[in-house]
C-alpha cells in the first residue's frame, strides 16, 4: 500500500479508545469514535481500511453499526471487540459480515498479526479484481462471457462473420446464450445502427406468427381493423433474429425461403410487394438435420440458413467460464437488487464449479440472482447454494479443482503480455496491470516465470 492503513476506533470506554490508538499510531493512521453514530459522521468524509468497534455500547450496539458499515462500498473490515465473553455473539457478528473478533482486554500482539493478516487478504482482494476486470475485457466479448477455447472461438467467429451480409444459424443448447451472440452479430456488423429485431417462433401459432413476421392488410381476417407492418419490415436496414426456428411450420417455411432468395413478400391479405433489406439470424436447440430427415423442415431453406454455422458450447464444457460468469453476476445482479456485492467462499465455488448446469448459462444467472437476493450476510457460503445444485455437484463426481485452471492460465498470459510489451521493466508491467510490483514478483514466482527486470 502506497499510504499507510487507516483504523477507526470504535469505543464509549475514553481509556479504551486511547490506549489502542497510541499502541497502533505509527504502523498505521488512526481515528476515535465514542459512538456508533459519531463513526457513522466520520465515514462521511474519511474512509477507513479497518474499524475496531466495541459490541456494547449505548443508542448504537456494535452489530447494528456493522449492519451500516457493510452497505459501504468498499466494504471496511470490521473486528468486534467485547469484554463480556460472549462468544455466540461474537460469532453471529463474524456471520453477519464482521472480520473475527478480540477480547477485552486487548492482546496487542494478535491485534497486531490479524490486522496485517486482514489487510493483506484485502489488498489481494482488491488486486484480483483489478486483473479480473482487465480479463472481463480481454475476453468478454459484447457482454458475453468467456475464456474457454470454445468461446474464443465463438468470438472469433463472430468478428469474421459480423462485417459481412452472411445469414447465420446458431445452434446450440437452450440457455446457451444464442441472443446475445445474435445480438453481438448486429452491434459488430455495419446494420449496427439499424434496428435488432427478435421473434420467439415457439411462442406463437403458426397463423399468428405468418401474421406477426409478414405483417396484416386491413380486414385480412378477423379482428385486423388496420394495416399491419410485420417484423421483416421492422427490421428493414437492420437484423431480424429468428429464435427457434425448427418450430416453424413447413408452409410458412416457404415464405421465408422467399424472403431469403428476393429479399421480397406479401402481407397477409394483401398482393402488393414489400422489398426489404434484412440480414437473418436465426437460431435453434433442434438438430435441423433430423427434421430435414423427417421431412419436418425443408432442406432448401435448412441449406440457404446454413451459410455460416455458429454452434454455441454447454456450459458444462466451458472450463474456467463459470468463474468468471459467477464473479460477473455477483456484481451485475447485487447492483441490480440494490445490494452491496458478497463475497464467495471457497466451498460454495467448488460446487458451482462442479454442478453440470443443465440449464446452462441462464441457470446459473438464475441461481446466483436467487443466492444474492436471499443473502443478508455479505458472505456466501456452501449452505447458500442451493440444494439441487448442491446434490448435483455431489452426484456428478467432477473434478472442481478445474474451475479456476482456465481463469490462471488468462492472468499468467496477461502477465507475460505486460512484461513481453514493457521490455522486461516489472515496475512498468505492475503499472500497466495496476498492481504493486511486490504482488508481480509473488505471482512470478507461483506461476514459475522468470523475466529479465530492466528496472
Amino acid at each position: 500500500m502506497s499510504q499507510r492503513p487507516t483504523i477507526l476506533i470504535v469505543d464509549d470506554e475514553r481509556h479504551t479508545r486511547e490506549g489502542l490508538a497510541r499502541a497502533l499510531r505509527g504502523d498505521y493512521a488512526v481515528a476515535e469514535a465514542e459512538n456508533g453514530q459519531r463513526a457513522l459522521e466520520w465515514l462521511e468524509t474519511h474512509a477507513a481500511d479497518v474499524i475496531l468497534t466495541d459490541l456494547r455500547m449505548p443508542h448504537m450496539d456494535g452489530l447494528q453499526l456493522l449492519a451500516r458499515l457493510l452497505g459501504r462500498e468498499p466494504k471496511p473490515i470490521v473486528i468486534m471487540l467485547t469484554a463480556y465473553g460472549n462468544v455466540e455473539t461474537a460469532v453471529e457478528a463474524m456471520k453477519r459480515g464482521a472480520y473475527d473478533f478480540l477480547a477485552k482486554p486487548v492482546n496487542l500482539d494478535r491485534l497486531e498479526l490479524l490486522l496485517t493478516r486482514a489487510l493483506a487478504e484485502r489488498q489481494l482482494g482488491v488486486e484480483n479484481q483489478r486483473l479480473r476486470a482487465q480479463l472481463d475485457s480481454k475476453y468478454g466479448f459484447a457482454n458475453i462471457i468467456g475464456t474457454s477455447p470454445a468461446m474464443q472461438a465463438v468470438f472469433d467467429t463472430i468478428r469474421h462473420v459480423a462485417p459481412t451480409k452472411a445469414t447465420v444459424l446458431i445452434q446450440g443448447e437452450s440457455g446457451t446464450g444464442k441472443e446475445l451472440v445474435a445480438r453481438a452479430l448486429h452491434q459488430a456488423s455495419p446494420r449496427r445502427e439499424g434496428p435488432f429485431v427478435p421473434v420467439h417462433c415457439a411462442a406463437l401459432a403458426p397463423t399468428l406468427l405468418e401474421s406477426e413476421l409478414f405483417g396484416h392488410e386491413k380486414g385480412a381476417f378477423t379482428g385486423a381493423v388496420e394495416r399491419r407492418r410485420g417484423r421483416f419490415e421492422m427490421a428493414d436496414g437492420g437484423t431480424l433474429f429468428l429464435d427457434e426456428i425448427g418450430e416453424i411450420e413447413p408452409s410458412l417455411q416457404v415464405k421465408i425461403l422467399r424472403v431469403l432468395e428476393e429479399r421480397a413478400f406479401e402481407r397477409v391479405g394483401g398482393s402488393e410487394t414489400v422489398t426489404v433489406n434484412v440480414r437473418l439470424v436465426a437460431a435453434t436447440n433442434k438438430d435441423l438435420r433430423q427434421l430435414v430427415a423427417d421431412g419436418k423442415f425443408r432442406e432448401d431453406l435448412f441449406y440457404r440458413l446454413f451459410v455460416v454455422n455458429l454452434t454455441l458450447p454447454p456450459l458444462r464444457e466451458r472450463d474456467g467460464d463459470i468463474v468468471l460468469l459467477t464473479q460477473h453476476y455477483l456484481k451485475t445482479l447485487a447492483a441490480e437488487n440494490g445490494k452491496s456485492v458478497p463475497t464467495l467462499t471457497a466451498e460454495a465455488m467448488d460446487a458451482l464449479t462442479a454442478y453440470s448446469w443443465p440449464g446452462n448459462v441462464r441457470e446459473l444467472r438464475n441461481v446466483i440472482e436467487r443466492m444474492v437476493v436471499l443473502n443478508s450476510t455479505g458472505k456466501l457460503n456452501l449452505d447458500d447454494v442451493p440444494a439441487t445444485v448442491r446434490q448435483g455437484a455431489h452426484d456428478s463426481g467432477r473434478d472442481a479443482t478445474r474451475a479456476g485452471r482456465v481463469l490462471r492460465d488468462a492472468e499468467r498470459q496477461l502477465i507475460e503480455d505486460a512484461l513481453r510489451q514493457h521490455r522486461g521493466n516489472r515496475t512498468k508491467a505492475a503499472q500497466h496491470l495496476g498492481i504493486s510490483r511486490r504482488t508481480l514478483h509473488r505471482k512470478l514466482n507461483e506461476f514459475g516465470l522468470r523475466s529479465r527486470s530492466n528496472d
